[in-house]
């Protein structure tokens, strides 16, 4: 199975035997030997893979909510794990980065690396603001998994750690929102 990163490299996933005496000879193809409509279509996923991950990524980092909604199927699920919320829906996505911007100053995300494997995309980046009223801002690691579904996020999840963001903020543990 081949994983395309933002770079464009490919990435080999192999499997380990227990007994390689018993496993047959198998012969892989490059992107240089697979046939035409295969290079094309694997230049194609290539584009498509690096154009979706750089719309999230300029979407999560710009001030237009409705931006990062327009990225997903019309019943998209975006799933922030830290939190515990789910959003259903365009309008509820776009909402959601609406709040953030409310609640976060200078959100930003910046994609280290992505990773696609068929319609799923992993994504790691670094999730950075200030939350309003706290001492200091943070930039934590967080990653992100889509599922796609003809060229839109169907299902988003975020994992990173929320007592990262509140620590390194300067809050407490316990800190909510609305509560300084």
């Amino acid at each position: 199975m081949y994983a395309i990163t933002t770079a464009g490299r490919f990435v080999l996933a192999t499997a380990v035997a227990t007994s390689i005496a018993a496993v047959p000879a198998i012969t892989v193809s490059t992107a240089a030997q697979a046939t035409p409509a295969a290079q094309v279509a694997t230049a194609h996923s290539a584009i498509a893979h690096s154009a979706i991950v750089t719309a999230w990524e300029q979407a999560w980092s710009g001030t237009d909510p409705a931006r990062l909604g327009r990225l997903f199927t019309a019943d998209g699920v975006y799933t922030d794990h830290a939190i515990g919320v789910t959003m259903n829906g365009r309008d509820q996505i776009s909402g959601w980065k609406q709040r953030t911007d409310q609640m976060i100053s200078d959100v930003q995300v910046r994609v280290l690396r992505s990773f696609r494997s068929g319609n799923h995309i992993t994504i790691e980046s670094i999730y950075s603001g200030h939350i309003k009223g706290a001492p200091t801002p943070f930039a934590v690691p967080i990653c992100t998994v889509l599922d796609l579904r003809h060229g839109k996020i169907a299902k988003n999840q975020d994992y990173y750690s929320l007592a990262s963001v509140l620590a390194q903020s300067g809050l407490p543990a316990d800190w909510t929102p609305g509560r300084q």
